[in-house]
This record gives C-alpha cells, sequence and structure tokens, in this order.
C-alpha cells in the first residue's frame, strides 16, 4: 500500500525536515501517489503513498486525530475496516474519509493497544501519541508488511526498507557478516531479524512495542501460532470453505484494478475461481486479469486452460529468458536492499511489471498455503509421525502404502526412514548429541572448499531447534522462521518495486487458526496434501487440478541456465578484481567447479548464484568494498 520512515531523536532535539524527506524520496516507488511529512519536536514521519482504498485527499498521510493528538503513519491493509468503522461510528466517532487508515487511527484511539486483536490484515504502523508521550507501533501477525529499526545513541530510526535507514544520512553500519556468511556458506536467508547491514533489524511478525521519547520500550507478541485458542470445528471441509470465499473476498476489497498470479496449483487456482465467482456475484464487468510465467521444462499448460475456461479470466503470460533475468538482478537487489534466494525471485519481479503494465494495483497470490495446510512434499514424514505419536502405527504403514501407489517407492523403506526419525527426536533431547551434532555441523564447515577461513570464522553457531516431531511443529517452524518470511519479503518487495499491493488470502489469520485446530489427517491424506482445501474445492475448481499431485509454481531450470547462458556472466565475476580482493573465497576451487557443473558432474547452481549476487550486492547496493574485518 505504501511506505514509511521515522526518526526519534533521543537526545529531544526536533527532528531535522531534510532527513524525514530525504528518507522518504528513496522509497518513492511505493507509494508514487501523493506523499506527507509529520514532525513534531523530537518525532518524525515520512510516508509514500499508494492509493488503494479511498483515493481522494481524504486518505492522506501522515493523518493526525480529530484533536491533532495522535498522528500515525501506516503501510498495509485493514481487510474488516468496514465492520470496524461500523463497530466504532456505534461508539460516537465520526469518520472525514472512507480509508482503513482512519478506522485504524480511531481504533487505536478507542481500544489503545487492545485494537490489534480486532484487526484483520496486513500491517506495520507507527502512532506517535503525544497524550501520553509514547510511539506505538506493531507488525501484522506473519509479517507480511515489512517494519524496519536501527538504534544509536542518539536516534531511533524505522523505516518500510532497509534504503530508508540508510538514506538517513544517520547510519554508520556496514556489511552484516555473520548473517552473510550464513547465507554464502549455509544458504540461510530471513531465518533471524537480522538484516544484512549491522545494527539494523525488523521488528518480528506478530509484534508491538511502545516507547517513550527518552527510547525507553517495551516489546510484546500480540500473537503467535503457537498460542491459537483451541475450536471445535465439527465440518472441517464446509467451514474451510465458507471462510476461505469470505478470505478473498475481503482481500478484494479496493478502490483500484484487482489480478491474481495464476501457475497451475491448487492454492492460485482456488484464489482466481473465488475471485470470479465473488465478482460475478457483484456484477463485475471487466475482465479478470491472470498472469503467469511457464518454462518450458516445467509445462502446465493443461491445468492453465482449464482454469481459464472455468473463471473466463483472461490470461496473461510472461515472456523471459535467463539473460533478460539476469540483467535485471541488480535492479531487483537495490529493491531489496539483501540477496535473494534464487531465480525465482526475478521471475516473480518480472511477473509484476507485467502486472503492472496492465494497469494492476493490487494481486493476489497464494503464499501461505503451502506453510499452513501442508503443500511441501517433505511434511508427509512429518504426518506419519503425528500418527505414530497417536499410537497409529499401522495407520502409518497404511498410508505410507497410499502414498508409495502414487509416488512410487518400497512402503518399507519410508516405514525404516520414519523410525529413524523418530529416533533421531528422542537422541535430540539429549545434551551429548547435540554436541555431536555440533561438532559434526563444524567439521562440514571447516571442509567446506569454497571459502576462506576468514569467512568460515563469522558463521555462527546455529541455535537448536528441536527436530520436527509431528506436522504442526512442522508448520509452526515454516511459519515462524523458514520459509514464509524469506517468501513473504521476495513477494512484498517485488510487488512494492511495481508500485503493487500484493494481498495473500491463505494467511487470512481465521483460515490460519481454524488450520491449527484440524487433525493431521485433514491436512494430508494418503497420497494428496492440504487435504481439507481439495475437499473444500470440490465442485468449485477444475477437478485437473484439485487431483492433481505434483507441484511446481514459478520453477526455472537453474542447473541449465548456469550451464549455457549464465555460464559467461558468472565466470566474469569468479574472475573479477573485486572477488579476488574480497578474499573470502577459493577462486580456483570455485572455477573448478563451475566447470565439473558445466559438464553436468555436479550441480552448483545455488553456490554459484548466492556468490554472483552478493558480488553484484556489495558492489553496487552496499557501495563501499566490502572486507571482512
Amino acid at each position: 500500500m505504501c511506505g514509511f520512515a521515522s526518526v526519534l531523536a533521543l537526545d529531544g532535539r526536533t527532528v531535522d525536515l531534510n532527513v524525514i524527506e530525504h528518507m522518504a524520496s528513496v522509497i518513492a516507488h511505493r507509494g508514487p501517489d501523493d506523499q506527507g511529512i509529520y514532525i513534531s519536536g523530537p518525532i518524525g514521519f515520512g510516508f509514500r503513498r499508494l492509493s488503494i482504498l479511498d483515493l481522494s485527499p481524504a486518505g492522506h498521510q501522515p493523518m493526525l486525530s480529530d484533536d491533532g493528538m495522535v498522528a500515525i503513519v501506516f503501510n498495509g491493509e485493514i481487510y474488516n475496516f468496514k465492520e470496524l468503522r461500523n463497530e466504532l461510528e456505534k461508539s460516537g466517532h465520526s469518520f472525514h474519509s472512507n480509508s482503513d487508515t482512519e478506522v485504524l487511527l480511531k481504533a487505536y484511539c478507542e481500544w489503545g493497544m487492545e485494537c490489534l486483536k480486532r484487526l484483520n490484515g496486513m500491517w506495520a504502523f507507527l502512532i506517535h501519541d503525544q497524550r501520553r508521550g509514547t510511539l506505538f507501533g506493531s507488525r501484522d501477525r506473519f509479517g507480511i508488511k515489512p517494519l524496519y529499526r536501527y538504534r544509536d545513541r542518539k536516534h531511533v530510526l524505522f523505516g518500510s526498507e532497509i534504503k530508508a535507514i540508510r538514506a538517513s544520512g544517520l547510519y554508520q553500519g556496514t556489511i552484516n557478516w555473520v548473517v552473510a556468511s550464513d547465507f554464502l556458506i549455509n544458504n540461510k536467508l530471513d531465518q533471524s531479524k537480522d538484516s544484512f547491514f549491522s545494527g539494523i533489524d525488523q521488528i518480528p511478525p506478530g509484534t508491538a512495542f511502545e516507547m517513550d521519547l527518552n527510547g525507553e520500550v517495551r516489546e510484546w507478541a500480540y500473537w503467535s501460532v503457537d498460542n491459537i485458542p483451541r475450536q471445535t470445528i465439527i465440518n472441517p471441509a464446509f467451514e474451510f470453505a465458507e471462510l476461505f470465499e469470505d478470505a478473498v473476498r475481503l482481500h478484494m476489497r479496493s478502490d483500484v484494478p484487482v489480478g491474481v498470479n495464476l501457475s497451475g496449483g491448487l492454492d492460485s487456482t482456488s484464489i482466481i475461481c473465488a475471485s470470479a465467482r465473488i465478482r460475478e456475484k457483484a456484477g463485475a464487468e471487466t475482465s479478470l486479469l491472470a498472469f503467469s510465467f511457464m518454462d518450458e521444462n516445467f509445462d502446465e499448460t493443461r491445468y492453465i486452460a482449464d482454469t481459464i475456461a472455468q473463471t473466463s479470466a483472461q490470461s496473461i503470460k510472461l515472456d523471459t529468458s535467463p539473460d533478460k533475468l539476469w540483467s535485471k538482478l541488480a535492479e531487483v537487489l537495490w529493491y531489496h536492499d539483501e540477496p535473494v534466494h534464487t531465480l525465482t525471485a526475478l521471475v516473480g519481479y518480472e511477473l509484476m511489471g507485467l502486472a503492472a503494465s496492465h494497469g494492476i494495483k493490487v494481486l493476489l497470490n497464494g503464499q501461505g498455503a503451502d506453510e499452513t495446510i501442508a503443500g511441501y512434499p517433505s511434511y508427509f514424514r512429518e504426518y506419519w509421525a503425528t500418527l505414530m505419536s497417536e499410537g497409529k502405527a499401522f495407520g502409518a504403514l497404511s498410508e505410507i502404502r497410499k502414498y508409495c501407489q502414487a509416488y512410487g517407492g518400497l512402503p518399507w523403506n519410508f516405514y525404516l526412514n520414519l523410525l529413524k526419525h523418530l529416533t533421531l527426536h528422542q537422541l535430540s533431547r539429549l545434551t551429548a548429541y547435540r554436541q555431536l551434532v555440533k561438532l559434526r555441523h563444524r567439521k562440514l564447515l571447516n571442509n567446506n572448499p569454497w571459502f576462506s577461513n576468514e569467512l568460515k570464522c563469522h558463521v555462527p553457531d546455529a541455535p537448536w531447534h528441536d527436530v520436527p516431531y509431528g506436522l504442526n511443529d512442522a508448520l509452526s517452524s515454516a511459519i515462524s522462521c523458514n520459509p514464509l518470511p524469506l517468501y513473504l519479503r521476495i513477494e512484498e518487495r517485488n510487488s512494492m518495486a511495481h508500485s503493487i499491493e500484493a494481498r495473500v488470502p491463505f494467511l487470512d489469520y481465521r483460515l490460519v487458526e481454524l488450520l491449527f485446530n484440524l487433525s493431521s489427517d485433514w491436512k494430508m491424506r494418503g497420497p494428496f496434501n492440504k487435504y481439507v482445501l481439495r475437499e473444500a474445492m470440490t465442485d468449485l475448481i477444475p477437478d485437473s487440478v484439485r487431483m492433481r499431485v505434483d507441484k511446481m509454481g514459478f520453477p526455472v531450470p537453474s542447473n541449465k541456465w548456469f550451464s549455457t547462458t549464465l555460464y559467461e556472466p558468472v565466470m566474469d565475476i569468479l574472475n573479477s578484481r573485486k572477488v579476488c580482493e574480497r578474499g573470502i573465497y577459493n577462486i580456483p576451487k570455485l572455477i573448478h567447479a563451475m566447470e565439473c557443473h558445466r559438464r553436468g558432474e555436479v550441480d552448483m547452481s545455488t553456490t554459484l548464484f548466492n556468490i554472483s549476487q552478493f558480488e553484484i550486492w556489495s558492489e553496487e547496493i552496499v557501495s563501499t568494498t566490502a572486507v571482512v574485518n
């Protein structure tokens, strides 16, 4: 929706207008429609608006309360703002706009910090309450919308993107080599609140804080997937279907055109079919636009064609190539401020650009479904482990047999691997075993041939996480740690780079709370993942999609591309003077590995991509010589 930046001067001095203006200007892509500044002594807000609801000047931010004592900057959407507005009007509040920003502001004035539990949406906001002398801030339950912070002795800085903080002229940090080394060596991204820039971190998802003007802060979690209220679900498929339809309906609230990202998969198909039904009931006259990408190696034409036939949507396909994607890498990294996970992120960036070129301002996609309804293949083992923990050993074996009938393999091999997994879970409770695992990880690190000891010494000891034991544990980890935070960051930055708001109906918190109250066999059953979604979508989406068991998304053949089209660009980077001076790589061994990759002997695509983008990022984004201290 928007972007904002903020400064709190801890020495009490009035915030410099030029600082706020510059911080906001570098995130102008997040809000090309309007801008605003608020300065009240030691607190300053800068705002860039992307108009989605109430396109009139009445939605201008920063927005002040009627008495001028409370100011807000808000990035996101409150999907239930109409319902909250009705409730507030009954309490005596009057409104001057049709924006959700004003609803959020008056919800805070009415209910204070307790307003958070009433919100259904995605958000990051800051509220300056002059009545209490505080700065109140929050981030939505899943961290869909970003909020970065930096603190030194004189200032606390906030920004919707890292570049806003760096543009302040008050930030003196450099590369966070702990995070960078973990990325280069262990391929870890967005698994903690720390960023690639020293001292800059994120407000965690589901978190709120209150800070006084001296910088004293209280921070707390107002929502967690591990503390979801218990519910009794009578008819899971029916209740999910009704709630999902309502979630999509709320996510389609917009005063600008709404489109959909469409693969041939279950999630995006469910969204576009629900969107088509909702539009038909509303009497929509324009076509629903669906944006897709398919590499020739991953053909989903059949499934997309069936969905387009059912919805009468207009299919718009992205035409790109590896060299075109590579040419966009530096640009993508500028918008992200940090490295990305795979070349798929570049495809997503181009898809957002395609949508923007067709006048789309809001785009629905299926992020979050895999992590909440159990969409990844690895979850089958956790499902079987859950059955074992419930004393259903024969049931687990029966489910394994059904799985093997669909995917192949010997049931007893899967069963023995399951027993091994359960044994490791029990061993993980022992301190001696944990120490052994730690030593093994350190040995693997020391034996890594691609990177220098100077870089390896920065790699943190991985915090111990208990081996997931059961499906809900695995889903909870996926939502809070890996991979959902990364995927949400990729989606958010890609969309906002093109002044598009990406919305994710599967992360309506009501849906997630329902799902975590279902037994595991409603998420996985036999050869099927996302079982409750499949049942809920009976007769609502094409059966060709509903009953398919393979999974693609928007994949690209990275292995092939780094052996052919991208071979020369990567070799140019590896042979560059800057890479040599960096002193963190074993260049001869990397070049040898590159040749082995080209001959098809090994797959080095992940390592090659990470090194390449790190070098481009450190040279063009950091704009300083990044040498390990």
